[in-house]
C-alpha cells in the first residue's frame, strides 16, 4: 500500500495529541488546587463547581478533537472566508447583545454559561489569512497584498479593543509570524518595533516631549547628512534649546525657546530641502507617522480604555503612579514563595487563602510555581515549548501552503498566549487579562484552542493529498 493511500488515522501525529492532553490535565488539576478548602476537604471534588465545569469543557474540547478529525480536510480551506465572516458578525453582536463582565462587553451569556467570540476569532481569523495568501498570484512583497493581509487580522483587533479587551486584541499580532515566513521583509518588522516603541512611549510621556525627541534626532540627521559649520550650529542651537525647554520651570521661557526651536529647525529643513530632498521628505514622513502614532496612543489610553485597563499598563509602565499593583506584587510572592521545588500538591497558602485574585484564569501560573516551585514551573514552560516546536515542525513538513500558513498560525497565537500570561504574572508585560492555553479556567478558551489543533491534526495527516 502506497503511503498516499494510507489510512489518514495513522498518520495522526500523537506527540501534538499527547502534549495537548497533558496540558488539559494539569490544568484541570491546578483549578482543583485553586478551588480546595484545606479546612472542609470533605466538600471537595473534582465534578464540582468550576473543577467540574472544567472537567465538563475538557470532555468537550476531546469530543471536538475527534469531530474535526472526521470532517473533509478539505471544508476547512474551501470554508474559510465564510467560517471568518462568521466571526466577524459575532465580534459585532456581542458588541450590541452581549454581557458586560468585569468592565467589557465580551460575552454571550447562554443558558448560565458565557461564551467568548474572541477566542473562536483567532481561529476564523488563522483560516482566512491562511486561505489568503495560499493564492498562487499573491506575493506578500506587493503593498496591496500587504494591506489586504493586515486588514484581515486588524478588523477584529479593533472590534475586540471596541470591547473592550486589549489583551485578546494582542494575541493578532501572531500573524505577523505567518506574513514573515511567508516572505515579508524584515525591514517591515523594524518598522514595527519602532511602532509599538513610540506607542508605549506615548503612554509614559507626554505627546509633546516625544515629538521634540523626534524632532531632535532628526535634526541631528540632517546635521551628519550635511557637513557644513552653519548646520553644526543649528543642530547645536536647537540641542540647547530643546534642553533648556525640558528642565526649565518657568512656563513663559519654556515656551520661548520651544518656539525657538522649532523655528531653527524649520530653517535647517529649509535649506536641507534645496539640497537633499529626498531625505528631507522621508524625515517628513517617519515624523508625521511617529507623531499620530504617539497621540493615538495617549488618546486612546484617555479616551477609550476603561479605568481598570490604565491602572494595569500604569502598574507595569509607571510602577511609582500604578493603583493596580496588589494583582501583580502577590503573584510575584505567590511565585516567589515556592522556591525550587515548591511547597506541594494542595499545599499552596497564598492560593488557599485567595492572596492573588483570578487565580484560577489570568494568574493561574502563580498556582503552579507555588505549589510546584522553579522545577515545576521549568516543566510547564517546557511542555508548552515542546507543543509549539512541535506544530512548527509540523508546518515545515507540509506540501500545502494553506496549511503550513495555519500552522504558523497557531504556533504564534499559542506562543503570544503564554507570553503575554506568564509575562504579566511576572510583572513583565501589563496585566491584560487573558488565558494560558488549555490551563486556565474557561470554556471559550480551551475550545477554542481545541479547534485550532483538531484542524491542524485533520490537516497535517492528510499531508500526502492535501
Amino acid at each position: 500500500m502506497s503511503r498516499r493511500d494510507t489510512f489518514a488515522g495513522r498518520n495522526i501525529d500523537w506527540m501534538t495529541v499527547v502534549l495537548t492532553l497533558a496540558l488539559m490535565l494539569i490544568g484541570w488539576l491546578m483549578i482543583y488546587a485553586v478551588s480546595y478548602d484545606g479546612q472542609s476537604p470533605e466538600n471537595n471534588s473534582f465534578f464540582r463547581g468550576i473543577v467540574g465545569k472544567q472537567a465538563f469543557f475538557i470532555g468537550l474540547s476531546i469530543f471536538l478533537l475527534f469531530i474535526t478529525y472526521i470532517i473533509e480536510w478539505k471544508f476547512w480551506q474551501t470554508f474559510s472566508y465564510p467560517i471568518y465572516a462568521l466571526t466577524i458578525i459575532s465580534l459585532i453582536a456581542v458588541l450590541i447583545f452581549g454581557k458586560e463582565i468585569k468592565g467589557a462587553t465580551s460575552w454571550f451569556s447562554i443558558g448560565g454559561f458565557t461564551l467568548q467570540p474572541s477566542e473562536f476569532a483567532k481561529f476564523g481569523t488563522n483560516l482566512a489569512i491562511a486561505a489568503f495568501l495560499s493564492r498562487s498570484n499573491i506575493d506578500i512583497r506587493s503593498l496591496r497584498n500587504q494591506v489586504t493581509a493586515f486588514a484581515l487580522f486588524l478588523v477584529p483587533s479593533v472590534l475586540i479593543v471596541l470591547q473592550p479587551d486589549p489583551g485578546s486584541a494582542a494575541v493578532f499580532l501572531a500573524f505577523l509570524f505567518v506574513l514573515y515566513r511567508q516572505g515579508m521583509s524584515e525591514t517591515f518588522f523594524i518598522v514595527s518595533i519602532v511602532s509599538v516603541t513610540l506607542l508605549l512611549l506615548g503612554l509614559v510621556f507626554p505627546p509633546l516631549q516625544i515629538i521634540l525627541g523626534l524632532l531632535l534626532f532628526s535634526s541631528f540627521i540632517l546635521v551628519i547628512n550635511f557637513k557644513q559649520k552653519l548646520y553644526w550650529l543649528i543642530g547645536f542651537a536647537i540641542l540647547l534649546a530643546t534642553t533648556i525647554f525640558i528642565v526649565s520651570k518657568t512656563e513663559w521661557l519654556k515656551y520661548v525657546f520651544l518656539a525657538n526651536a522649532l523655528i531653527l529647525l524649520g530653517l535647517a529643513f529649509y535649506h536641507f530641502a534645496k539640497n537633499k530632498r529626498a531625505l528631507v521628505g522621508r524625515l517628513v514622513v517617519l515624523l508625521s507617522i511617529g507623531a499620530l502614532l504617539v497621540f493615538s496612543a495617549s488618546y486612546s489610553f484617555n479616551n477609550i480604555l476603561k479605568p481598570h485597563h490604565q491602572a494595569r499598563i500604569n502598574a507595569w509602565l509607571k510602577p511609582s503612579e500604578g493603583s493596580a499593583l496588589y494583582n501583580v506584587v502577590q503573584s510575584k510572592l505567590a511565585i516567589g514563595s515556592g522556591g525550587l521545588y515548591g511547597k506541594g500538591y494542595l499545599n499552596g497558602k497564598m492560593t488557599m487563602l485567595d492572596y492573588v485574585p483570578e487565580q484560577s484564569t489570568d494568574f493561574i501560573f502563580c498556582t503552579i510555581g507555588e505549589e510546584q516551585g522553579f522545577v515545576g514551573v521549568i516543566g510547564i514552560v517546557g511542555i508548552i515549548f515542546l507543543l509549539i516546536y512541535r506544530i512548527v515542525s509540523l508546518a515545515e513538513r507540509q506540501r500545502s501552503v494553506f496549511v503550513r500558513n495555519y500552522a504558523y498560525g497557531v504556533a504564534g497565537i499559542l506562543f503570544i498566549h503564554c507570553f503575554i500570561n506568564i509575562g504579566m504574572t511576572m510583572g513583565v508585560v501589563p496585566v491584560v487579562g487573558i488565558p494560558l492555553p488549555f490551563i486556565s479556567y474557561g470554556g471559550s478558551s480551551i475550545l477554542a484552542f481545541s479547534l485550532m489543533i483538531g484542524v491542524l491534526l485533520k490537516l497535517d495527516s492528510e499531508r500526502y493529498r492535501a
